[in-house]
């Protein structure tokens, strides 16, 4: 018999009907939405109980899924909890304007240390807080059925008959038997028409003119969607897939750019990246949204869009953890709770399963420290250990699929969107020393600062210096950014894998409080996002970008190394010979090497427009390169290169035939000439018998030649 079932029993032998959880779906349309103590449109002072214990288990941390901090007793506790154990405690929600209540959604507390919840509770209406109206079950009084655990939400629905009033209280009966009176709750309704202004203001957020489909998508109607944008664009887009899930579903991106299906020189490669926590949803809207969004735009005109297309090659992944996001979706949005569908189908969390390449770097500048010797450090293009490659690695096959990804298109910049919090973080996500969180930054880290900044001071959430902390964090005090390790240790993240492996630079957005807002909610995060969507892929294009050459065919030259002095991190040329160079505005030294050439070193001045400074490279081959290909080539040496080589021959003949025909000195030996001389003599003397310059006489000329003066 579980606590609920014990608790209802004695009210049942009294005749009270307890009901129970009730079947509900966000995506019906057919109830109420929540009023948003979830997402934070309830405001603090809209909230009031009884008692409380202490300010950190305050009416304000009453809110469905708030996290508490590791420790309790601070100010972030993880619900509301009553100072007294009696019938008599309530949790109050002023909803401010008539609203018609159609149910409540209730949790436990938040707590690595406590272990309480509500096992049953009644609910009272009111229009001025002095009279109370408590919900009926026909002519008895309702009690409610709780839960069972501190985690699950669990959802009552009232009669179809519901109360209208502007405020409701949430009244706890009993209790887990170990436990207290502590509870985290969402409470649904209508708010009714205002014809006579009367609350105007009382106005919330205003949502959005843009014509979009606001709703959560499943694999299906994403997969709809995502067809009807190539429909209306097939110009500038191009649906493909990069893997499967576990599951067997399609890792659908969206393509958008001038010429769909192929890289463009000097064109830089952008992604998003959403959904790698299932239940974090709301990147996944945005990402579809900012589709549909750039379709209507690019059609309509719009010069930014226009400009943005034909610039940069966008790849939008909406779902990375498809099979994560199918059981979420199909438990609601309320009802999902903190973790269900986080992890993907094998139980494995996405942003701790990338190589963990920052031990790979820092295990070999130890090394090469304690030999005293960094000519053979690496600090970019890092390769994958071997155990994580092997069949029996514990990786995810959603992971191998994006590490694919990375490492077929030359992406320059990205960001990976999540949710449950407001602020961006940059790499490194990883702490060196193991610590729990310790600022640890990357040799880019202004300009990952940067980035970070230029997302959230967007942001219209973010921004907001009277907006509330989330969860057991104030943000605020870093404006909103911060370093991924000083903020909490993640082994293995995508953005530390993408920077140490790839040339990619990569932040992870925590896009807001609720991970899977209604979809009434929608719209208005849309808005709140829109700006810092765009703006923050237009950052693509700031610093240096150019095309490496040979200097004498003008062929792209790949694989060049781009070193910036006083900056510890390299990039790579790609398969044409072009490179991006993320950088703050400011005037760097750039040195360009490649296996075979002469390095080139030269200035590059980044200014503070928002397009990149061309900084072109044009290497020559080094004498020994040109030799290998020479040979390669059967030996036919260059006209300049035979008329050099004639020049020596003459030169070295006419030197050791004055040797050789110098009479002796009395009393000392004759000179002899040099060996090498001599070599030349006789293979001048052999290929002079034949009459012309043979192949063969080259190739042995040569190679002595280049031998001895060259390499």
């Amino acid at each position: 018999m579980t606590p609920v079932e014990r608790s209802c029993r004695p009210l049942r032998q009294k005749g009270i009907r307890v009901l129970r959880e009730t079947t509900h779906s966000p995506n019906t349309g057919t109830k109420c939405p929540p009023l948003g103590l979830e997402s934070l449109r309830v405001k603090d002072p809209q909230l009031r109980a009884s008692s409380y214990k202490r300010r950190g288990l305050g009416p304000h941390r009453g809110r469905l899924n708030i996290q508490s901090g590791i420790e309790d007793g601070d100010i972030y506790d993880g619900a509301w909890c009553a100072q007294y154990e009696d019938k008599k405690q309530w949790l109050e929600v002023d909803a401010r304007r008539p609203t018609r209540f159609t149910g409540v959604i209730l949790q436990g507390r938040s707590s690595i240390w406590s272990w309480d919840f509500i096992l049953t509770y009644k609910v009272q209406f009111s229009n001025d807080t002095l009279v109370w109206q408590p919900a009926m079950n026909g002519t008895k009084e309702a009690v409610f059925e709780g839960n069972q655990d501190t985690e699950t939400p669990v959802l009552a629905l009232f009669n179809e008959s519901a109360t209208v009033a502007r405020y409701i209280r949430i009244n706890p009966q009993s209790w887990y038997e170990n436990g207290t009176i502590c509870l985290r709750a969402e409470v649904l309704g209508c708010t009714l028409p205002d014809p006579n202004n009367i609350y105007a203001w009382q106005q919330t957020e205003q949502g959005t003119k843009d014509k979009l489909d606001f709703r959560h998508h499943n694999y299906k109607e994403m997969r709809k969607l995502m067809k009807s944008v190539t429909e209306a664009c097939p110009d500038i887009t191009h649906i493909y897939s990069i893997g499967k899930s576990h599951m067997g579903l399609k890792m659908y991106v969206m393509e958008i750019s001038d010429h769909p299906g192929k890289h463009e020189l000097g064109e830089p490669e952008f992604r998003y990246v959403a959904g790698m926590h299932g239940n974090e949803a709301l990147g996944r809207e945005l990402l579809l949204n900012l589709m549909q969004y750039i379709c209507q735009e690019y059609k309509l005109g719009n010069q930014r869009i226009v400009r943005l297309v034909k610039e940069t090659r966008i790849h939008l992944l909406p779902s990375m953890n498809p099979d994560g996001y199918e059981m979420a979706f199909k438990k609601g949005s309320e009802l999902a709770g903190w973790a269900l569908g986080r992890y993907s189908y094998q139980g494995i969390d996405m942003n701790h399963n990338f190589a963990d390449l920052n031990k790979v770097m820092w295990d070999a500048i130890e090394f090469d420290f304690q030999n005293n010797d960094k000519s053979k450090l690496i600090n970019h293009y890092i390769p994958i250990p071997e155990y994580y490659t092997s069949e029996d690695a514990f990786v995810a096959l959603e992971t191998r699929a994006v590490i694919n990804w990375m490492q077929n298109i030359p992406f320059v910049l990205s960001a990976n969107l999540h949710g449950g919090e407001l602020v961006v973080t940059y790499p490194f996500d990883r702490t060196e020393d193991w610590a729990p969180h310790d600022d640890t930054p990357t040799p880019d880290n202004s300009f990952f600062r940067w980035l970070a900044t230029v997302y959230a001071s967007t942001n219209q959430v973010m921004s907001n210096p009277d907006r509330r902390p989330c969860h057991n964090e104030n943000f605020q005090r870093y404006n909103n950014i911060i370093n991924g390790a000083n903020w909490h240790t993640v082994q293995g993240s995508m953005n530390d894998f993408s920077y140490l492996h790839t040339n990619c630079f990569d932040v992870t957005v925590e896009l807001s409080c609720d991970k899977f807002p209604h979809a009434s909610e929608l719209p208005i995060e849309w808005e709140n996002n829109k700006e810092s969507l765009l703006i923050y892929m237009e950052q693509v294009h700031r610093g240096l970008k150019g095309v490496i050459r040979d200097k004498d065919t003008e062929a792209g030259i790949a694989d060049a190394i781009i070193k910036v002095d006083d900056i510890d991190h390299h990039i790579r040329s790609v398969a044409d010979g072009d490179y991006w160079r993320l950088l703050n505005p400011g005037e760097y030294e750039v040195t360009v090497s490649a296996e075979g050439y002469n390095p080139s070193t030269r200035m590059c001045r980044v200014m503070y427009e928002h397009y990149p400074t061309i900084c072109d490279f044009r290497l020559t081959k080094t004498p020994k390169q040109r030799l290998k290909e020479i040979l390669a080539k059967g030996g036919k040496l260059p006209k300049d290169l035979q008329l050099r080589l004639r020049q020596l021959r003459l030169r070295k003949l006419r030197a050791s035939t004055k040797a050789i025909n110098s009479r002796p000195v009395p009393g000392k030996r004759p000179p002899t000439s040099p060996p090498t001389a001599a070599r030349f003599s006789a293979n001048e003397e052999s290929c002079a018998a034949v009459g012309k310059m043979h192949s063969t006489c080259s190739k042995n000329i040569g190679k002595m030649y280049f031998s001895k003066f060259i390499v």
